[in-house]
């Protein structure tokens, strides 16, 4: 049996006491782990010691290097395209990636899309797309190639060899308290997003009530470290700071976000999904060397519609076909006349989830056409007894607790604060 070349109590010890790791150390410790030989209570014990004394730039870098080199990495150098991708940290009613992706590969631009599922008041990808007739999340390599070489866009699950250190780290992290750690995040992330081998790409980074990091100051220190790992790599990086203190536009949850997104493929939509999307597409095609490209031209002649249906008959899905309606609905109405002054993404996030929209465990069935659909936002002059939002499920019973999570949450006053730019600041390296 061959002797280890280090001890994993020595390599906690160190991040233990705030010292650097060697990368030579934190490759060893991510191979170990990887094939067993460091066990779950050691690498939790890391983690803690990573989440209490951070790791500089080169720690992450090797970090990363080493989560990648646990597996295999993807190539679309045969593609003879520019290849860009789009990562978001997650919010609530964010249904950006469906629109984007099309629009942006309209422009001869693929996008290889690999995304995941909810979890939580974060809504999932796959699951809003799954809830369109006969669309499949999961597909071939050769498919995958295919599709992007066809269409320029593909949408759908990663496949189990990309980084499965990450994959191992990850759900520990989850059950241990060292999830909010930016960089044991920013590794993660970039580690899947490196192995991809995507070109260039960009972070959309949130920030406020709804995000994965409230704070602005926290979003930004993760958006720069994530540039960086992504610079490092030879990957072209930037990323976009945008706003999720309030719901992303009018819906949250599965089909009814399909809805919204197909809305914004039509030229409609509201104003700030239309809005982010554009920033987003400005941003990956000026990445892929077309600076001068016009998305919302293609937005409004139907350019990217064309390849949204295309992109979605590709994985067997019927663009045409009606998209499931929750049985039952509830609708929530003005209780005095004014302006609503506040509506907090994070708990509507939260009732979207209890009902049905999201799931608590990676097995959970989620309900396609459970959320909530907003009939006004912040700013907005409401009257009594008007409609504010509509709660949509299957299961009559989970409207009590759903109901529970928005008290609280929205108010209704004489004015609203003034609301900043979606967008409000692009980090590159």
């Amino acid at each position: 049996m061959a002797v280890e070349p280090f001890d994993t109590v020595d390599l906690i010890r160190t991040k233990r006491s705030g010292d650097t790791l060697s990368t030579a150390e934190i490759d060893w410790l991510v191979d170990a782990y990887t094939r067993g030989y460091v066990e779950d209570p050691q690498m939790a014990a890391f983690a803690m010691a990573v989440f209490l004394n951070g790791m500089d730039r080169r720690e992450v870098k090797d970090l990363t290097l080493a989560m990648i080199a646990s597996g295999e990495r993807m190539s679309f150098g045969s593609l003879g395209k520019t290849t860009v991708d789009k990562h978001s940290t997650g919010g609530v009613g964010d249904k950006i990636t469906l629109p984007l992706a099309p629009l942006v590969a309209s422009f001869g631009v693929a996008v290889p899309q690999l995304s995941g599922r909810g979890l939580g008041h974060t809504g999932g990808t796959l699951d809003k797309l799954e809830s369109i007739p006969g669309w499949q999340a999961s597909i071939s390599n050769e498919r995958m190639m295919s599709v992007l070489s066809d269409v320029g866009a593909v949408i759908c699950a990663a496949g189990s060899g990309l980084a499965p250190a990450d994959k191992k780290l990850y759900a520990l992290r989850d059950i241990t308290g060292t999830v909010e750690c930016i960089p044991l995040i920013a590794s993660s992330i970039m580690s899947k997003k490196i192995a991809e081998g995507t070109g260039a790409l960009v972070l959309d980074v949130k920030f406020g009530s709804g995000a994965f990091m409230p704070s602005y100051e926290a979003s930004r220190e993760l958006a720069q470290t994530m540039v960086d790992l992504g610079t490092d790599a030879g990957v072209a990086t930037s990323a976009l700071l945008t706003d999720m203190e309030v719901p992303l536009g009018l819906t949250i949850g599965n089909a009814l976000e399909v809805r919204e997104s197909v809305a914004v493929l039509e030229g409609g939509g509201p104003a700030d999904v239309v809005a982010l999307t554009v920033a987003l597409a400005t941003e990956m095609l000026t990445l892929a060397g077309l600076p001068d490209a016009d998305p919302a031209a293609a937005l409004a002649d139907g350019r990217a519609m064309d390849t949204w249906r295309r992109m979605i008959a590709a994985q067997g899905g019927d663009p045409d076909a009606a998209l499931p309606v929750a049985r039952e609905q509830h609708v929530v109405t003005a209780p005095a006349s004014g302006v609503l002054a506040t509506q907090d993404a994070l708990p509507f996030g939260i009732a979207a989830w209890r009902l049905g929209a999201g799931r608590a465990r990676a097995q959970d069935p989620v309900q396609a056409g459970a959320g909530i659909e907003l009939h006004a936002k912040p700013g907005d002059t409401v009257t009594e007894g008007q409609p504010l939002w509509t709660l949509h499920t299957d299961e009559p019973s989970r409207f009590e607790r759903a109901l529970e999570s928005l008290e609280g949450a929205w108010s209704i006053g004489a004015s609203a604060e003034p609301r900043g730019p979606i967008v409000r600041e692009r980090i590159q390296g």
